[in-house]
């Protein structure tokens, strides 16, 4: 697949996120809840998780951004419900590093659409908006 191709297919699955947000909503009964937002484009979020036995059972999120944040927490959710929170931090961690250019191995790390997120890393300024849902989940489980 051209470069072109393997964009234009990430720019789509990064708007049907944003469009379609999966997990957006919010959780009944013991959760762990966590506000941040991103005062220097005003993306914010509230992400909720169900914590059981050091597992991460749902997460869900409501929030206001542009389409990289919200998409990215969308994402996120997604691949971190039924992940040890030791699990969900390690791929936190290595989508921090994706967003500073390194490579990641997508399939070792279970990361489903994030991939389609690895070309923010090229626009610093966009880098804030990817990680916000990740730091809101790596203060919520510390």
């Amino acid at each position: 697949m051209s470069f072109n191709n393997l964009d234009t297919l990430y720019r789509q699955v990064i708007m049907d996120h944003y469009k379609n947000p999966r997990n957006r909503g919010t959780l009944d009964g013991e959760v762990l809840t966590v506000e941040m937002n991103n005062p220097t484009c005003g993306d914010r979020i509230q992400l909720q998780l169900s914590v059981v036995d050091d597992k991460i059972n749902e997460a869900k999120f409501v929030g206001e951004g542009c389409s990289i944040s919200m998409a990215s927490a969308s994402m996120m959710t997604q691949v971190i419900k039924g992940k040890s929170i030791e699990e969900a931090l390690k791929m936190s961690e290595a989508f921090s590093h994706m967003m500073l250019g390194d490579e990641i191995d997508f399939e070792k790390l279970d990361f489903g659409d994030i991939a389609a997120l690895q070309g923010v890393s090229q626009f610093p300024a966009r880098i804030k908006c990817a990680t916000l849902a990740w730091k809101a989940m790596e203060k919520g489980v510390h």
